[in-house]
């Protein structure tokens, strides 16, 4: 009778440790939160005078700001702002006002690092040659970076870059600027 209930007890015991007492969890906590900084940014404007898309013979720089809504895992909206107008080459300088999808490819918890994809579509600013003209554009803007969060509330952006299409721009050309951003975020909620 004892070798029995021996028995029966080790078995138990095996079958207890071999189940889980929960497969999915009960309750999500609410994933929305909105994280909001500034960048500097360096950009080949793709303009050079003229009229017509060329490299130019010097780089745009910049400042700007930067808005991540994170509704879940996989939704989540970016929307920023850049004005490109320090190191103008005869006074051409651009402005973008972008927003549209960002997309986390992962999650490296230990780390500390999201590398992230995104397309931003919105409206581009030109300032022409010797401030002759000025012009507003369709901007289209392909890109991904990296985020590495350093506290519950700090996130560093080490690099964010970005590949413009500007279609239909002067006599229907298209423009292509492309650059690189670095910037620090705080998570508001």
């Amino acid at each position: 009778m004892r070798r029995i209930a021996v028995s029966v007890f080790i078995f138990l015991i095996c079958a207890a440790a071999s189940l889980h007492a929960q497969v999915a969890p009960s309750a999500f906590r609410g994933q929305l939160s909105l994280t909001a900084g500034g960048m500097g940014s360096v950009f080949q404007p793709d303009y050079a005078g003229g009229g017509l898309p060329q490299s130019s013979p010097q780089r745009l720089f910049g400042f700007g700001a930067y808005a991540d809504l994170k509704m879940t895992r996989w939704i989540q909206i970016e929307a920023e702002a850049r004005w490109l107008r320090q190191n103008t080459y005869v006074d051409i300088n651009e402005d973008n006002y972008l927003i549209g999808p960002r997309v986390p490819i992962h999650e490296f918890r230990r780390l500390g690092i999201t590398p992230y994809g995104k397309a931003l579509v919105g409206l581009g600013r030109m300032n022409f040659e010797y401030n002759q003209a000025y012009g507003r554009f369709t901007d289209i803007a392909l890109g991904g970076g990296v985020d590495l969060k350093l506290s519950k509330h700090f996130v560093v952006r080490p690099f964010d870059f970005e590949y413009q299409f500007w279609p239909n721009w002067v006599n229907n050309d298209v423009l292509k600027p492309y650059g690189a951003s670095a910037g620090i975020a705080y998570k508001i909620f």
